[in-house]
C-alpha cells in the first residue's frame, strides 16, 4: 500500500464545512437537539398530539415512531430501543386496509371506504378492490388477491381539496397492526416495474403501483430487522431477519427475494467472524453480484446470486468494520491497532476483497458518511467534537482532490429518514461533477440546496424553497436534479426538476392541497421514490397500537 497523501492546508471557510482538520467552521453548528430539518420532529410517543388537521379523519391516524437514542439496545420486531414500561412484547397482528382516490364515492364526494381484510388471517397484508383510472404511467393493475370480506369505514375524499393544476392521490394504504409497544419496523422502499414492494414486520408485499393491489406477499420467519434500498439490476435484493422471537435474537439470517416475481430464493446465517462479531443494527449494500453484511466490528461480502460467502474482513492490521457499495465499487472502512484506532479508508476489490490503496484520516477523525462511491465522496467528523466536520473527495487511486466548502448549516443526519448506516443519507445526491445538499433551518423557515463542484470543492449555486418550505434532493438523472419540496399542512409537496446548471425549479408533479396535504405533511422520516411519474412517500415505523395508520401514498397525474 501506499502512503496517502495528508489533506491539503487550506483555510478556514466562513461556514458550513471546514478544512480538515482544523477549528470548527465558524458558521456551522449542530441542529438543536430534537430537532430534524428535513421532517417535523414529533414528541415523544406519550406526548405526541394529534397530528394537525386530524380530526376529522378518523380513519387514518398516527405516524412514525420516533428513533430511539444512538446506542439503544436492541429489541425484538426491528425495534432498535424500547422505552422504559413497555407492555409485554406482542405478536402482532397486521390488516392492510387500501384506499384510492375515487372509490365509493357518497353524496357530495366527501366520502370514500377504507377496505378491510378478514382479522382470522393477520399474516396476509389485504388489498380489496380498487381502481385508478387516470394513472397515466406505465404499470398495469393486477389482479386483486384479497379474499373480499372487508368490512368498510369512511374518511374524507382525499382529493376533495384539488385546486386548479394540482395532481392527484392515486392510492393511500393504511395498516391496522396490533403490535409490541416499541411499535413495528417498516423498513424499505423498492419500486420495481410495475410494482412497489414495503415490509411490515416478518411481511414482504408487492403492490401495483397503479391502483395499490396486493400482487403477492411474502412472509419470513422472523421480523426483517436489516434492508438495503439496492437491488440488482434484475430486481433482486437481500433483507436479513431475526434467529428467532426472543428479545436476544440475533439479526444474521439473509434471505434473497426477486422483487418482480415476488419470489424467495435462497436463505443463509452470516458466519461469526470471531468472538467479538456482534449482529448490531447490521446494514447491507449491494454492487453487481456482490453484496456486503456490514456490523459493529467486522463486514463480510458474499455473492448475490448464490450467497456464497467471497471475504470477509481481516483478522490483523487495519480491519475494516464495513464494506460500503455501489455504483460496481467497494470501500473498506477500517479502523487500525495503534494507540489512536485511526481510521483508513481502502478500495476494495468486490470479488476477492484485495485492495491496492489506502487513505488514513488525520488523528481522531472518523467516516461518518459515505455520499459515493463513484466518484468517492466522503462526509468526515471529529469524533471528539462532532461540530468539525468535512467533506473529501478522493480520485480513483485514493488521493485527495478537493474539500468541499460552502456557507450554510447541513445536518448530520442528512435524509428523510433517521439512518446511521454509512450509505444512510437518502438526501446527499451526487453525480459526475456535483454534489447536492440541503442546507438545515428551522422549523417552517426556508431551506435551500447547494450544489458543490466535486472538481474545486466551490458551491456552484443555489436553489431556495420558497417560504417556510423544506426542499431535498432525491436524484440526478438526465441532465437535471429531481427535488421533493415537502408538503405543509395547508399544502401539497412537489416534485420539481433543476437543470444541472442552476436555474429556476420546474414543477413536474403537483399535490393536492385539502385532506390530502394533511395526510402527507404527517409522513415522519419518510421513504420516498419519483419513479415513472409517480411519487411514493411511505412509513418506516408504525407505532401499531390497533388503529388504522397511513402506511404508503402514491401520487401522479
Amino acid at each position: 500500500m501506499t502512503e496517502p497523501p495528508q489533506p491539503p492546508n487550506q483555510p478556514p471557510t466562513p461556514s458550513g464545512y471546514g478544512h480538515l482538520p482544523g477549528p470548527p467552521p465558524s458558521g456551522y453548528s449542530q441542529p438543536p437537539q430534537g430537532a430534524n430539518p428535513y421532517a417535523q420532529q414529533p414528541p415523544t410517543v406519550a406526548q405526541q398530539p394529534a397530528a394537525p388537521g386530524w380530526g376529522h379523519h378518523p380513519a387514518v391516524a398516527g405516524g412514525g415512531y420516533p428513533p430511539p437514542p444512538p446506542g439503544a439496545p436492541t429489541m425484538p420486531m426491528g425495534a432498535p430501543g424500547m422505552p422504559p414500561g413497555t407492555p409485554p412484547k406482542k405478536k402482532a397482528t397486521v390488516l392492510i386496509a387500501a384506499a384510492v382516490a375515487g372509490v365509493l364515492v357518497l353524496g357530495a364526494g366527501t366520502y370514500f371506504a377504507f377496505f378491510r381484510g378478514d382479522d382470522k388471517d393477520p399474516k396476509q397484508p389485504v388489498a380489496q378492490e380498487s381502481a385508478s383510472p387516470d394513472a397515466k404511467p406505465s404499470g398495469s393493475p393486477s389482479v386483486d388477491k384479497g379474499d373480499g370480506s372487508g368490512n368498510g369505514g369512511a374518511d374524507a375524499d382525499l382529493n376533495s381539496g384539488r385546486k386548479q393544476g394540482e395532481d392527484k392521490v392515486l392510492w393511500l394504504k393504511t395498516a391496522k397492526i396490533d403490535g409490541p409497544g416499541a411499535g413495528v419496523k417498516t423498513d424499505g422502499q423498492w419500486v420495481v416495474g410495475d410494482t412497489v414492494v414495503k415490509t411490515v414486520d416478518k411481511a414482504v408485499t408487492g403492490y401495483a403501483v397503479a391502483d395499490g393491489k396486493q400482487k403477492w406477499s411474502l412472509t419470513l420467519p422472523a421480523a426483517v430487522c436489516a434492508v438495503t434500498r439496492q437491488t440488482s439490476a434484475d430486481g433482486k435484493t437481500v433483507v436479513m431477519y431475526r434467529d428467532g422471537e426472543s428479545d436476544t435474537a440475533n439479526c444474521n439470517q439473509m434471505r434473497l427475494i426477486d422483487l418482480k416475481a415476488g419470489k424467495e430464493g435462497w436463505s443463509k446465517e452470516v458466519p461469526k467472524e470471531g468472538a467479538f462479531d456482534l449482529f448490531v443494527d447490521p446494514s447491507l449494500a449491494i454492487t453487481g453480484d456482490t453484496f456486503s453484511v456490514s456490523r459493529l466490528t467486522r463486514a463480510t461480502a458474499f455473492k448475490l446470486s448464490t450467497g456464497d460467502k467471497l471475504f470477509a474482513s481481516p483478522t490483523e492490521g487495519c480491519m475494516p468494520g464495513a464494506y460500503p457499495a455501489g455504483s460496481g465499487k467497494m470501500l473498506g472502512i477500517a479502523t487500525c491497532h495503534d494507540a489512536d484506532s485511526t481510521v483508513e479508508v481502502q478500495d476494495v476489490d468486490p470479488a476477492t476483497g484485495k485492495s491496492t490503496w489506502s487513505y488514513r484520516l488525520p488523528k481522531g477523525w472518523k467516516v461518518n458518511r459515505v455520499f459515493s462511491l463513484d466518484p468517492i465522496v466522503l462526509d468526515l467528523v471529529n469524533r471528539n467534537n462532532s461540530k468539525e466536520r468535512s467533506i473529501v473527495v478522493l480520485g480513483p487511486d485514493g488521493k485527495q482532490r478537493a474539500t468541499v466548502t460552502g456557507e450554510g448549516k447541513f445536518s448530520t443526519q442528512c435524509g428523510m429518514k433517521h439512518d446511521d448506516s454509512l450509505q444512510g443519507c437518502a438526501t446527499a445526491v451526487v453525480d459526475a461533477g456535483t454534489l447536492y445538499l440541503p442546507t438545515d433551518t428551522d422549523l417552517l423557515t426556508a431551506n435551500e440546496i447547494v450544489a458543490f463542484d466535486l472538481a474545486t470543492g466551490k458551491a456552484k449555486w443555489r436553489v431556495p424553497a420558497g417560504d417556510k418550505r423544506t426542499i431535498v434532493p432525491l436524484k440526478a438523472a438526465n441532465g437535471q436534479l429531481v427535488a421533493y419540496r415537502k408538503a405543509l399542512d395547508a399544502m401539497g409537496g412537489e416534485v420539481l426538476t433543476i437543470p444541472a446548471g442552476g436555474g429556476t425549479p420546474t414543477a413536474v408533479l403537483r399535490h393536492p392541497s385539502g385532506p390530502a396535504a394533511e395526510v402527507e405533511s404527517t409522513f415522519y422520516a419518510p421513504e420516498v421514490d419519483y419513479v415513472d411519474g409517480r411519487f411514493f412517500i411511505s412509513t418506516v415505523r408504525l407505532l401499531a397500537q390497533g388503529k388504522d395508520e397511513k402506511f404508503l401514498m402514491v401520487f401522479g397525474k
